[in-house]
């Protein structure tokens, strides 16, 4: 038989009726031919619940056990997903990590995949079962405990058991019906993109736009399974949603495929640093070392210059990192100015930006991209503080307060409410 991967958020097994909508997907597809491996998500709002228990519980709680609370979530989607099937006549069972095995590394709360053996469950599919249902978000441990793989989790899993399993395809079900060219909150011309390649998922999930999570889409490109996102909500067909796949599988690109934006961003510069090697893995290493996700980095000569305080060459340092993570990171680099590693003059935080990107596999091939995007800014009276670009991406840190006019300006400009 044809192995399918069909994955269901929290919001698409909410609750039972939710779940019977789900299930009756699956059947859907088994009806077609498919054996279905099917990954949940815990029910909607569950998952914090359980979050909240053990924090109320111990607030310096242990990994290990927080896990093994946490992914019971999963564990309890999974067993009423099968119970459903079975009452619908399809042959399934339900699986936790453990059960399959799901190997994972000793990380809690973040672990990531080592291997997952097929034995067990193409032994069931051997025996005439249809679906196997598993756990999302988990794993075990080489030390026989429980882990998690961190929020989103669950996309992962379906990934990864599509890539181990040789699916056809990788199906994630939620509460949109595909991937738009940006938010359609913000703008009422956001389109539905028929297509999109690995390259420009991967770019518009870690810069914002929260269809896939980002290691999902990692694993996805790596392993060229192809990812279909679409809606738990409504009737689907073969060319339902949005298909995430290889650029040979799109046949012509738009130069600018959407728009992505973050709104909980910071700016951090330390002014008047030494202009010298290795000044920059003074800073960034504590960075990395305090678990800082730093993004975008402009280094430039500092007004200070050769002046009679600065004997030497001096610098100014900027550098972007989520708005969550700004006391960490001013820590640790008051930690290296303590312990000498580094000096500045000066540390100054913005926490009122925003960053906006366009991502496009077009930008190879095409010229005049920023020099268009910084148009449309500029129109709209936006003030750019600092640019970072890549192969396939523009991203602009802006004043919050702009940051949906902005998304707006650049839609507009390069006219993505229109087909390709």
């Amino acid at each position: 038989m044809p192995l399918l991967v069909m994955k269901f958020g929290g919001t698409s097994v909410a609750d039972l009726d939710r779940i019977a909508n789900a299930a009756e997907k699956v059947k859907r597809e088994v009806e077609r031919g498919y054996d279905v491996i099917v990954i949940v998500s815990a029910m909607s709002g569950k998952t914090n619940e359980l979050v909240g228990w053990v924090e109320g519980t111990s607030p310096l709680y242990d990994a290990r056990e927080y896990d093994a609370v946490v992914a019971s979530g999963e564990n309890v989607t999974a067993g009423l997903m099968a119970l459903r099937l079975q009452e619908m006549g399809v042959s399934a069972r339900s699986w936790q990590g453990w059960q399959v095995p799901i190997h994972t590394t000793s990380a809690h709360g973040s672990a990531r995949f080592m291997s997952i053996p097929r034995d067990n469950i193409d032994a069931k599919f051997a025996e005439g079962f249809r679906v196997a249902v598993v756990a999302g978000f988990q794993g075990i441990s080489a030390e026989g405990r429980i882990t998690t793989l961190g929020r989103g989790g669950s996309d992962t899993t379906a990934v990864a058991f599509a890539a181990a399993f040789g699916a056809e395809r990788c199906d994630i079900y939620t509460d949109v019906d595909g991937v738009y060219t940006t938010d359609p909150r913000i703008s009422s011309k956001a389109r539905k993109l028929d297509r999109i390649a690995f390259e420009e998922m991967l770019e518009l999930a870690s810069l914002g736009a929260k269809v896939l999570q980002t290691r999902s889409v990692e694993l996805a490109m790596r392993y060229n399974v192809r990812l279909r996102v679409l809606s738990s909500f409504e009737d689907t067909d073969e060319t339902s949603g949005t298909l995430v796949c290889g650029e040979d599988e799109i046949m012509e690109s738009k130069v600018v495929s959407g728009v992505a934006y973050s709104r909980d961003e910071a700016k951090i510069t330390l002014f008047t640093i030494e202009d010298r090697p290795g000044v920059a893995q003074a800073i960034f290493g504590p960075l990395s070392e305090a678990g800082v996700n730093v993004d975008m980095i402009v280094q430039n000569i500092s007004e200070k210059d050769y002046d009679d305080d600065h004997p030497g060459a001096v610098t100014d340092m900027t550098f972007s990192c989520p708005i969550n993570q700004v006391a960490r990171a001013q820590k640790a680099l008051e930690e290296a100015m303590a312990a000498g590693k580094i000096k500045y003059d000066d540390l100054i935080i913005d926490t009122d930006v925003a960053k906006v990107s366009v991502v496009g596999i077009g930008m190879r091939s095409q010229v005049g991209v920023a020099a268009r995007s910084f148009a449309a800014l500029a129109a709209e009276g936006i003030n750019i503080k600092v640019i970072s670009t890549s192969e396939i991406k523009i991203s602009v840190l802006i004043d919050r307060k702009y940051m949906e006019l902005a998304v707006q300006a650049l839609h507009d400009a390069f006219e993505l409410e229109k087909s390709a």
